[in-house]
Parts: structure tokens; sequence; C-alpha cells
């Protein structure tokens, strides 16, 4: 299943978020009652639609059935700027009765539907995507900037000093010790102002 930079990006992020949900410290399984605590907290948590879209769509976990999968399967291809209606997506899935009033809330936010949209394609990567998800012919040219997780080669860093060696530097090339180093440093420049040297 291809999906858009969009989706592909944020899967992790959706699946970390649950996967932090699901167990307690002490290794028990939790989810359900952290998620009753989730939707409780959504018309608090709205603010965050934008910016974390991951850690609010959570609280929809479960909340869907998806009877067009087709339908689903070309919303995850699309990015954030081309995602279709709210409206023209829904018809493609089940509200359980639980999640309805949550979307009702969703929708008195501006970005409520954009959000929404959003939250479908998570879920449905969510449960039907994970071993079938292949990158976008958009993601195999490659992108400038690695997706959350990936790593990237630590960068260059230039900070005026190219070629030059601290006293650390030189005791690691020459085997010398850093007192050794500097007395001699210290007696050259002595003896080049006319200080006769320390024996």
């Amino acid at each position: 299943m291809k999906t858009s930079r969009y989706f592909a990006n944020l899967i992790s992020s959706y699946q970390a978020e649950l996967d932090d949900l699901r167990t307690d410290s002490e290794g028990n399984n939790v989810l359900k009652a952290r998620l009753a605590k989730k939707r409780e907290q959504v018309p608090q948590l709205l603010m965050m639609m934008q910016s974390a879209p991951e850690m609010v769509a959570v609280a929809f976990h479960g909340g869907f059935t998806f009877s067009q999968t087709s339908t689903l399967e070309s919303l995850v291809t699309k990015e954030l700027n081309r995602l279709p209606a709210w409206a023209s997506v829904q018809r493609a899935v089940v509200i359980e009765p639980w999640a309805e009033s949550l979307v009702r809330t969703v929708l008195t936010d501006p970005d409520g539907e954009s959000f929404l949209v959003t939250t479908l394609g998570l879920e449905f990567l969510q449960q039907h995507g994970n071993e079938r998800r292949a990158p976008s012919s958009d993601d195999a040219q490659g992108d400038a900037s690695a997706a959350p997780g990936e790593e990237q080669e630590p960068e260059d860093t230039d900070d005026g000093h190219e070629g030059r060696l601290n006293s650390d530097d030189l005791v690691a090339d020459e085997g010398e010790s850093t007192e050794f180093d500097l007395d001699k440093a210290g007696a050259d420049w002595l003896a080049a102002q006319g200080f006769d040297r320390k024996e």
C-alpha cells in the first residue's frame, strides 16, 4: 500500500503514541483505561490537532469500521493540502456510537474536518497497512529531510578552528602528558624571551 509523505511520517508517531499508552511501568496492559481518559480530554486537546494530530487521534482508536477500503487506500496517498472533504470519506466508514459524540466535538473546530480525515487515514493504516505499507513514488525520489525516526548523518560543523589542535589533541598524537607538553612549551617561550632554561 502506498502512502503519502504526510501519512508515512505520522503513522510511526501514531503507533508510538499507542504503544506508550498500552502498558504501565509494571508492564500491565492499560490501553483501555488510558484511551477512556484520553477521550474525556478531547475538548481540551483540540488545540493540538494541527501541531500534533497523532496525539489527539489516538482517542479515536477503535472507533471506526472501514466499509470501503478502496476509499481509504486512496486517502492515505494524499498530502495534507490534498486531503478530501470529511463528507466524502465519512461514507466509507461506520463510526462506533461512542465515537460519534467525539466527532461532533471535533467538528466544532475550524480544523476539525481535516483532523478527522487524517485520523481516519491513521486508523486505517494502523489496522490494515502495517505489513503492506510502501513509500509513494514521491518518497522513492528521495527527500532532503529525513522522516521522524530516521537517522541522519551528523552535519559537519565549522567552528573556525579547522586544522588547529589543542593541547589534548597534541597529547593524543604524541603520547606525551599534558603537563610535560605545557611545561616544555612554557620553557621554550621563556627561552625565546631571553630567560635561562630551568633544569
